[in-house]
C-alpha cells in the first residue's frame, strides 16, 4: 500500500515537469502527507491545475466522510470491480504528485521506514482516481492513489507499490481514457530501475512530526526515538 508520501516541491520545478499549472499563490510544503490531508493533484476536470484534494476517497453515496479515512488505497486489479472505486475508475482520473513516498520494511521486530523516489530526483507522478461528495454544507474533493504488485525495485520492502507513470505520455493518457481495457492496460506494474531508496527516521511514523529532517538518511539499523 501506500500510506505515506511528502511534497516538498517549489514552482520551478513543477514548471520544469509540467509546464505552465495553475495554482494558488503559495504551495503548501509536507513532508509527511497522511490520509485525510489534503495532497496535490492534476485532474481530468482541469488538467491545467494543480489542486488540493483530501486523501481517501468518499464515494458519492457515503452516508459520511468517515469513509474516506479506509480509502486511501484503490488496488489495480479490482479497481473497476469494487462499489467504492468503480465510477471513479471509469469516469474520474487524477495524478497524485508527490516528491517521494514512504514504505515500511519489516525486519525482524521493527518496522523500518524508506523514502522512495525517482532515480532522476524528478516528481513522483502517481495514478489516482478523484471524488466528489455532497457534505451537509459544502462539497468534499477526495483521491485514492492506485496500488498494484511491486517491481523488482520494491519486492524486498514491500508487496505493493503505487501505480507510477514516468512518461508524459501515459499522464495524458490516464487523465483521458474511460476504456475499461485500456485502463486496466495503463495500471501496470512500474518498470525496474526508476526508483532509490533509502531508510529515514522513525519519527515520520508520527503525523505530528514534519519538516526535511524526516528526508535525511539514517543507518538502517539504527532506530531513532519518535
Amino acid at each position: 500500500m501506500c500510506g505515506r508520501y511528502s511534497f516538498a516541491s517549489d514552482k520551478n520545478q513543477l514548471k520544469k515537469q509540467f509546464g505552465n499549472l495553475e495554482y494558488g499563490q503559495n504551495l503548501e510544503i509536507n513532508f509527511n502527507v497522511a490520509p485525510t490531508q489534503k495532497g496535490y493533484i492534476i485532474a481530468d476536470n482541469a488538467p491545467d491545475a494543480l489542486q488540493q484534494f483530501k486523501w481517501g476517497l468518499i464515494p458519492f453515496w457515503a452516508k459520511d466522510e468517515k469513509i474516506g479515512g479506509r480509502m486511501i488505497n484503490a488496488r489495480s486489479e479490482t479497481i473497476l470491480e469494487k462499489p467504492a472505486f468503480r465510477q471513479a475508475a471509469r469516469h474520474r482520473h487524477c495524478l497524485v504528485i508527490a516528491d517521494s513516498f514512504y514504505e515500511w520494511s519489516k525486519k525482524n521486530t521493527t518496522k523500518i521506514p524508506y523514502r522512495i523516489l525517482p532515480k532522476d530526483d524528478s516528481l513522483l507522478v502517481m495514478a489516482g482516481i478523484w471524488e466528489s461528495w455532497q457534505g451537509p454544507e459544502e462539497s468534499v474533493y477526495s483521491f485514492s492513489i492506485i496500488t498494484c504488485p511491486p517491481n523488482e525495485d520494491m519486492n524486498g520492502i514491500h508487496d505493493r507499490m503505487p501505480v507510477i507513470f514516468h512518461q508524459d505520455s501515459e499522464w495524458q493518457a490516464w487523465l483521458e481514457e474511460k476504456d475499461p481495457q485500456a485502463i486496466t492496460e495503463l495500471l501496470q506494474t512500474p518498470v525496474q530501475g526508476l526508483l532509490k531508496m533509502y531508510p529515514v527516521s522513525t519519527r515520520v511514523n508520527s503525523v505530528r512530526n514534519n519538516g526535511p529532517v524526516l528526508h535525511q538518511a539514517v543507518e538502517e539499523q539504527r532506530d531513532l526515538f519518535s
